[in-house]
């Protein structure tokens, strides 16, 4: 996907849209990653962050039953 870079004062952004916020879970602060060639932006939310915590407690309760066949 090729977007433009813009002026923000002196320094140069690049602005994402609604749509790519919110499939990629990005709020006000990412991870940036720099490398060789490029620039890698990486979502600080981890939506299913305590799911693993959830499934373990479900499975020790007995309540982890499928609810269809």
């Amino acid at each position: 996907m090729e977007i433009p870079v813009i002026r923000i004062g002196n320094s140069r952004g690049i602005r994402l849209s609604k749509t790519i916020l919110d499939r990629y879970s990005i709020g006000d602060r990412v991870d940036l990653d720099l490398r060789k060639n490029h620039i890698h932006i990486k979502s600080l939310s981890q939506p299913r962050a305590g799911w693993e915590k959830a499934f373990a407690e479900m499975n020790a309760k007995g309540n982890d039953n499928l609810l269809f066949k």
